[in-house]
């Protein structure tokens, strides 16, 4: 528990814009947290997909303490040193020819959806503007992205809500393609809807929208901002949907923990942008891109990505074996170390019961219990979260598809 005092003074002078656990956490090793207590939690939330190398990693330690010595920010006035070794990182490694820089995930979709109304308006005059974007989904909480959002819940009071979006229901070509028109700019998407639910995209769909995007001249955009950096077992999850967009964002486990955001393209693309069309202070700042580059180099090594791969495996599996165990759990889907359970009670009572006995589970809807370890979770651990479900959901009324587990 936290202390009274923190409590009260959290409740006293934050904004009251998160329902928080009950636990202080003061510090963290590999895939485990503390709190001030010194009692030991399994972290299956790793920062809400963020903590990709874990807690405390050597190499981005080492890589923060050494730029911080150095040099912290200057701004984008000048040229910093891995600012520019992060973007040639990142083109060396993707579809993209240019990076932008920024501070998180929002921003990052912000300057997505800036460049394919520059790029409409260039190619094909102010009409061109609208983004489709998938019911369900989540791009972000400023203004534009919030309305990018599909969900009533995150714009519900924040109206008057930004023009130039549709929405189409994910995983359906037939409901897009209908919707397309000379407004269209750009379609854009999340590989895997994460916040929406633990949905994963059909490869025959993003096929499709590929060819249509080609076809009339429309931008693809894949918002990995979850699913990147080694989430899935790939250093991106589109390498696994065998489709390229024409721009993508990054931000999350970009930098292991350290704010940074990314907005990539192609050349052709790109060159919508010119001086003074886009800017962020922070943005690419040389300790956010330092923090980037020491988890871009451990995860491109390729032990930690081969780490991921069979842990992501083993875990859904443990997941799948569980779903037959226990009639609570309707669904259980995803890919890599971004896993999604469906249950039949409310999934924020498990969170509770979860964090109680030593395990760090998150919600993402009311029934989808989510589970974002950091990429170096150890099979141990894995267990340890499937013996608890295993408890928990033998505790619930409905749980129990056989009575001798």
């Amino acid at each position: 528990m936290p202390s009274q005092n923190l409590r009260d003074d959290a409740d006293k002078y934050l904004m009251q814009t998160y329902s928080r656990q009950p636990i202080t956490i003061v510090r963290g090793r590999g895939a485990k947290v503390y709190d001030l207590e010194g009692r030991e939690y399994v972290d299956f939330v790793g920062g809400i997909a963020v903590n990709v190398l874990g807690h405390g990693h050597p190499d981005l330690v080492q890589a923060i303490q050494r730029q911080a010595v150095q040099l912290i920010h200057t701004s984008n006035l000048y040229y910093t040193e891995p600012q520019v070794k992060l973007a040639k990182m990142l083109v060396d490694h993707s579809f993209a020819d240019r990076v932008f820089f920024c501070n998180s995930g929002a921003e990052a979709n912000e300057a997505a959806i800036k460049l394919a109304r520059r790029y409409g308006h260039e190619r094909h005059g102010p009409g061109r503007f609208e983004v489709i974007t998938m019911k369900n989904s989540f791009h972000g909480r400023t203004l534009a992205t919030l309305t990018a959002t599909g969900q009533e819940k995150v714009q519900k009071g924040f109206e008057p809500l930004m023009p130039g979006f549709a929405y189409a229901p994910f995983n359906d070509f037939g409901a897009i393609e209908s919707m397309v028109n000379e407004k269209t700019a750009a379609i854009m998407l999340e590989p895997i809807q994460a916040e929406g639910g633990v949905y994963v995209a059909d490869r025959d769909y993003l096929r499709h929208l590929r060819d249509l995007c080609t076809q009339q001249d429309i931008l693809l955009i894949f918002d990995e901002i979850q699913t990147g950096m080694g989430r899935t077992g790939t250093f991106l999850a589109h390498e696994q949907l065998g489709v390229k967009p024409d721009i993508m964002t990054l931000a999350k486990g970009l930098a292991g923990g350290v704010p940074i955001g990314a907005c990539l393209a192609k050349e052709s693309v790109a060159a919508a942008f010119t001086p003074g069309s886009h800017a962020s202070t922070f943005g690419g700042n040389p300790l956010a891109c330092a923090a980037a580059l020491a988890v871009c180099h451990v995860l491109l090594e390729g032990k930690v990505l081969d780490q991921a791969r069979r842990m992501g495996e083993y875990l859904a599996k443990g997941l799948a074996d569980c779903k037959d165990r226990h009639r609570i759990v309707k669904d259980v889907r995803g890919l890599g170390l971004l896993q999604g359970m469906e249950v039949e009670t409310d999934a924020r009572a498990v969170v509770a019961d979860a964090l109680a006995r030593g395990v760090l589970i998150n919600a993402a809807t009311e029934r989808v219990l989510r589970f974002v370890p950091p990429l170096v979770i150890t099979q141990p651990e894995v267990d340890k979260l499937i013996d608890l479900l295993d408890i928990l959901f033998n505790q619930r009324p409905t749980a129990g598809k056989d009575s001798h587990h």
